[in-house]
């Protein structure tokens, strides 16, 4: 199952999740470092997802005739060359720009790798090996994003980038090693692609993927300012707490894969119902430290327990158009990981407490639920059971 090549996903996933989360650990000396506000500082999130939304297709698009293999290189050379200009980055707007250019290599790179995990393995494996693609990007918030805001702490935060440019080094020399050659990409079926994306079988997993990211980001983004203001964990309390909501995201992450090969709509569904509960009790217990911490952890199981049922529900939905399919799915999430970043920002510009925006998040974990409940008033919902 562990096959070499879907390891050498999974690293370069580690770094795109790195370079991706790693800068809500940091948004106070960003935000110092640039004279802006700490809202402010988290718009670099909304504008590194908008640029997966923004990049996603046209990226697909330009990618679609090369070998899988190929464009898997060409996505982490981009990569690097983006984490490299937010290392040097000499003022706010210019991070913000290699933010987003950062953000094109994305969404293309999960969309293709996922289609690669899935194909590298029985049928009825397939979400088990898009989760340990995504074990890097859950891996991440373990040790990437603690020990990334640790460093920035210590030493700066522009360090923090370049030990992220190492890691892209490194994933790409995985990718180039044990990726095997020879995968062809898409040959003349973009305009069959776009049809096929334009049904709602197809649309309904990718809004429900867009929702689920947007009560995550609601939360997530804001997480230290919530952890220090309301809990009153210390700055190293706070990379403590991020690591254990980063072994909450790979074991819900894992268990969500195995579950979503038995029965993945109700695998959703159940996800949905936890997170609502949860969101709640974290609005309850924010001042109290062991509790939040705890509630932190099964709160970010649920929500990454998520992404790879959503991946593959797209990707079984849209049988004529996997490639894309993928790709876009990528941008859905981080689609709402830019309206999660901003509705928390303006909630708290309108006047909330970092304390209220769990509950935010929940409302909008409802509507996923109600919308993933209308796949089962669908005929063949028996089918979807398994596969979408």
């Amino acid at each position: 199952m562990a096959s070499l090549p879907i390891l050498a996903l999974a690293v370069a996933s580690f770094g795109i999740g790195t370079t991706e989360f790693v800068i809500m650990g940091l948004l106070p000396e960003v935000a110092h470092s640039f004279g802006v506000t700490i809202p402010q500082a988290g718009y670099l999130v909304s504008g590194y997802a908008l640029g997966v939304v923004v990049g996603a297709p046209l990226v697909a698009i330009a990618t679609a005739g090369l070998p899988r293999k190929t464009a898997l290189l060409a996505l982490m050379a981009v990569f690097l060359a983006g984490n490299v200009g937010c290392a040097l980055a000499p003022t706010y707007a210019l991070l913000m720009l290699a933010r987003i250019a950062t953000a094109f290599a994305h969404g293309a790179f999960f969309g293709i790798g996922a289609i690669v995990a899935r194909d590298l393995v029985p049928r009825e494996k397939r979400a088990q090996a898009v989760s340990l693609m995504f074990t890097g990007l859950t891996l991440a918030n373990v040790l990437g994003v603690p020990l990334g805001t640790a460093l920035g702490q210590a030493a700066g935060w522009r360090a923090t980038f370049w030990a992220v440019v190492g890691i892209g080094v490194a994933a790409g020399l995985a990718i180039q090693v044990f990726v095997p050659a020879g995968i062809p990409g898409t040959k003349g079926g973009l305009a069959r692609e776009f049809r096929t994306l334009g049904r709602w079988p197809v649309l309904r997993p990718m809004l429900i993927s867009t929702l689920s990211s947007v009560s995550l980001f609601t939360v997530f983004t804001y997480i230290t300012p919530f952890l220090t203001g309301v809990t009153g964990l210390t700055s190293h309390g706070v990379t403590g707490a991020l690591f254990a909501a980063g072994i909450g995201l790979t074991a819900g992450n894992l268990i969500g894969g195995r579950l979503a090969d038995r029965n993945l709509i109700a695998t959703v569904i159940g996800s949905f119902l936890g997170l609502i509960a949860v969101l709640a009790l974290l609005a309850l217990v924010a001042r109290y430290e062991v509790a939040t911490l705890a509630v932190l952890v099964v709160w970010s199981a649920l929500a990454f327990a998520l992404v790879s049922p959503l991946q593959i529900w797209v990707v079984e939905a849209a049988t004529d158009a996997p490639n894309l399919a993928s790709t876009l799915n990528q941008g859905a999430f981080n689609l709402g990981n830019a309206t999660g970043a901003w509705l928390g920002g303006s909630a708290l510009s309108l006047g909330a407490g970092y304390g209220q925006l769990p509950l935010i998040a929940a409302g909008v974990a409802a509507l996923g639920l109600g919308l993933a409940l209308t796949s089962l008033a669908r005929p063949g919902r028996e089918a979807l059971a398994n596969h979408p």
